[in-house]
């Protein structure tokens, strides 16, 4: 009895354990028609229950609800009423699987978490990279179908290999691209279009020497033989995996999309679809070499280590950005206003900000100075009993006064650039001197002319004393504080000539951070209040000159 008693217990361990290793090595197609046959077997009384399942909604209907986009050349085009490229492909394949129909629902980037969140599709297939961020807004398919990076393009006779050949340069990119962070961060310039079609077209007509995108926006223009003849990839950066997404309550639905392409992967599917749509497959190359291992051949592996993870697109908070959050909450709470201020959350922000105010009063007071010593020599010239000299000066202030601001900083600029290796203290001092030029010759001017007037009043001879400059300085001190005060109002246009001041900086703050509004009210109280400091400033030295005479 204890005999068969014992055999007994062997044989049923045997049993139990030869039932786990079935089930942890359950091929995931197995596992799949195991998922799809349960549901089934509750219709059609499942379709009319509340809370319907996902999974369980597209199989009574018949039909998968993807989210795609409609202009994303070899990934997601519509022509009439016919859609081609890879993602429509990928729906189409992964309809067919769960034996339905697809059915296409338009979206933009900035609609498509929204869409099913509010349940407009059941799911986005739709060139959406897979972040930290999204996590908490949709559940994302793994294994991921692709995966893209952030490349830079110029011409192909610019000598860039790395970040060390683009320090200080500008790279147009587009507002809200996630990569722009890392961009900024390593002391490159932005210039931000809305909308990346634009940029290939600014790197054709030169307004854009380097331009910053995804490798799967560029691939179809690098089809194009005309493209690809001028420009070529420099480097990338920032891989980030491409996933399907479904709404965060669709459980069933997302693991069938899971074991779904877990299948793909293994048998080559997504590749085979890569290739016809003429599109990059090195990735998908190595996941049908990872999905036919060992290791990841059943359906566990979904749980186990052969996953990408998300990209993690949170950057690094403040030591005060709990504080922020508190008062921001109260703020809301009390006022009913929740301003975004990106710049006091993030550490690369904040470091951008910073950087931006100091190089803003150094600006400031550069110009301040510069004006200063620009108005006095000039004024100088101007009131030498010379003609050639007073003519001289005439010519320099009439080429300014004529010369819109913008253009002189260019012209300033360039010639900067010639003489010195470009970087941040170049970039300033060149827009220091093009405001110190522009504002202090007219001062000058109006020192010549006071000193000219002082001359016919007093019968004087044609020589120039110091007291009779002082007395004309003095004369004149209205206008050239007038023009103190316009350089100061003008700093802010030095951003345009990539001068890394406020403007510029909150610019870039904002190329890959929300809150566009608040950030461009900080620049114009920031400004606001250096202008009237420097008002004030004049108006005490007025007043000290005024009773000194």
């Amino acid at each position: 009895m204890i005999g068969r008693a014992l055999a007994g217990l062997v044989l049923g361990a045997l049993a139990w354990l030869a039932a786990g290793l079935a089930a942890v090595a359950e091929p995931p197609d197995t596992a799949l028609r195991t998922l799809l046959e349960d549901t089934r077997a509750a219709l059609p009384g499942a379709c009319d229950a509340p809370d319907v399942p996902a999974l369980t909604r597209v199989l009574c209907t018949g039909t998968l609800r993807v989210g795609v986009r409609d202009s994303y050349p070899l990934f997601a085009t519509q022509l009439g009423e016919e859609r081609y490229g890879y993602d429509i492909e990928v729906a189409r394949a992964i309809a067919a699987r769960l034996g339905v129909q697809p059915e296409w629902v338009p979206v933009k980037p900035a609609t498509r978490i929204s869409t099913l969140a509010e349940g407009g599709a059941d799911v986005v297939i739709a060139t959406m990279g897979h972040n930290t961020r999204r996590d908490a807004e949709a559940r994302f398919i793994r294994p991921h179908y692709y995966r893209s990076e952030t490349i830079l393009v110029g011409p192909r006779d610019l000598a860039v290999q790395d970040w060390d050949d683009v320090f200080n340069r500008t790279v147009c990119t587009t507002i809200g691209n996630y990569a722009n962070a890392h961009i900024v961060s390593r002391d490159v310039r932005v210039m931000l279009f809305d909308a990346a079609g634009r940029l290939p077209d600014a790197l054709r007509d030169g307004t854009c020497r380097l331009a910053s995108h995804d490798d799967s926006f560029f691939a179809s223009y690098f089809a194009d033989p005309d493209f690809a003849a001028r420009f070529d990839r420099k480097f990338g950066f920032d891989p980030v995996p491409w996933g399907m997404a479904v709404a965060q309550d669709s459980a069933d639905l997302g693991r069938a999309l899971e074991l779904v392409s877990q299948v793909m992967h293994r048998d080559g599917a997504f590749l085979d679809i890569a290739r016809a749509e003429g599109i990059f497959t090195a990735f998908l190359e190595d996941q049908q070499a990872l999905w036919n291992s060992p290791a990841c051949a059943d359906a566990a592996a979904l749980e186990a280590g052969c996953l990408i993870p998300a990209l993690d697109a949170v950057p690094p908070p403040t030591v005060f950005a709990p504080q922020v959050e508190q008062a921001l909450a109260w703020t809301e709470r009390n006022i009913g206003l929740s301003p975004n201020l990106p710049m006091l959350m993030t550490q690369p922000a904040w470091r951008l900000f910073v950087d931006g105010m100091i190089n803003s009063l150094v600006l400031v007071a550069g110009a301040l100075a510069a004006t200063l010593i620009c108005a006095l020599v000039v004024g100088y010239v101007s009131a030498l009993p010379y003609r050639l000299t007073r003519m001289l000066s005439w010519l320099l202030v009439v080429t300014l006064q004529s010369s819109p601001v913008l253009l002189t900083l260019v012209v300033v600029t360039a010639i900067a650039h010639a003489m010195f290796t470009y970087s941040s203290a170049v970039a300033l001092g060149a827009a220091i001197v093009a405001l110190g030029l522009m504002n202090g010759c007219n001062a000058g001017q109006a020192i010549g002319e006071a000193a000219a007037s002082l001359r016919r009043e007093k019968g004087l001879d044609r020589g120039l004393s110091l007291p009779l400059y002082r007395a004309a300085v003095a004369r004149s001190i209205t206008q050239l504080l007038s023009f103190l005060v316009n350089a100061a109002k003008g700093t802010p246009v030095a951003s345009f000539t990539g001068a890394p001041e406020l403007l510029a900086a909150l610019t870039d703050i904002t190329s890959f951070a929300a809150g566009r509004v608040t950030t461009y009210t900080i620049v114009l109280l920031f400004y606001m209040g250096v202008v009237t400091l420097v008002v004030w400033g004049c108006n005490r030295v007025r007043a000290r000159i005024e009773r000194a005479s």
